[in-house]
């Protein structure tokens, strides 16, 4: 999805690892939100509470998951899954435009 509707943007940026992470909360009607954002290059570990869709619009990057033991190449175009309650790394090997969607089971 390239265009979102009817939604409230937190103008409010979320900062992480000194600001080379940002994004922005966009809300649906429904109560369902998404985060919009930017990584610059660099290695970073997340945390997750719930079960989170990764679509990278733009850059590379690599991808460790919880469980895994090998790295995963991840494009602009191309979209993961991260569990809930888990953690997972990220080498951006280029800026990384990124869309994440939080997924409530």
């Amino acid at each position: 999805m390239t265009e979102f509707t009817n939604v409230t943007i937190n103008a409010e940026a979320n900062i992480y690892f000194d600001g080379k992470v940002t994004s922005r909360k966009i809300t649906f009607n429904d109560g369902s939100f998404k985060t919009l954002g930017i990584m610059m290059p660099g290695d970073y570990k997340f945390a997750t509470d719930e079960k989170e869709l990764m679509e990278i619009t733009a850059g590379d990057c690599e991808i460790l998951l919880p469980e895994a033991s090998q790295w995963q190449t991840i494009k602009g175009g191309e979209s993961f899954y991260v569990p809930a309650n888990s953690a997972f790394e990220i080498k951006a090997k280029s800026l990384i435009d990124y869309c994440c969607t939080y997924i409530s089971e």
